[in-house]
């Protein structure tokens, strides 16, 4: 594989080769529940083709699409810290291809190299950072100040 997808673009190329080798192609139909909020994360994904929603699980209602990914797109982030649960749900909204890690396995690497460990969390961190700065943009318009209407 020589795509090199947005997380792993930070590592080096060893590093990135040695992530990709406990990485396996799955793909999922459209519609399909990939996982579960307060499911374990076992599993993370790169999105190669697709796209997946992720939802938050609101009592009596419909959950609502928090946030949507693609292609290049890292697909989980909670198998990084304990307790290994999801804090969202995530859906196929169009047939996906990815590239799915066990948790497991790449947090066992991270362990005995922690070069690529802190390589690996130092790129997940951004991922989750951007994340959180897009989050608090959506919040804003919709919650934020408005400007008032003059007459």
């Amino acid at each position: 594989m020589n795509r090199t997808h947005g997380l792993l673009h930070s590592l080096s190329a060893e590093n990135r080769e040695r992530i990709l080798a406990l990485s396996r192609e799955v793909s999922f139909p459209a519609g399909e529940r990939i996982f579960e909020e307060g499911g374990r994360a076992e599993h993370f994904w790169i999105i190669r083709t697709g796209a997946v929603y992720l939802d938050l699980h609101v009592p009596g209602r419909r959950a609502p699409t928090v946030e949507a990914l693609g292609p290049g797109d890292l697909l989980g982030w909670s198998w990084l810290f304990a307790p290994y649960r999801w804090h969202l749900g995530a859906q196929a909204l169009s047939p996906v291809r990815a590239r799915e890690f066990d948790a497991e396995q790449v947090r066992a690497l991270c362990e005995e190299d922690p070069v690529l460990g802190r390589e690996l969390v130092l790129a997940c961190a951004e991922v989750i950072a951007h994340r959180l700065t897009a989050s608090r943009t959506r919040l804003l318009d919709l919650y934020g100040p408005h400007s008032a209407v003059r007459s």
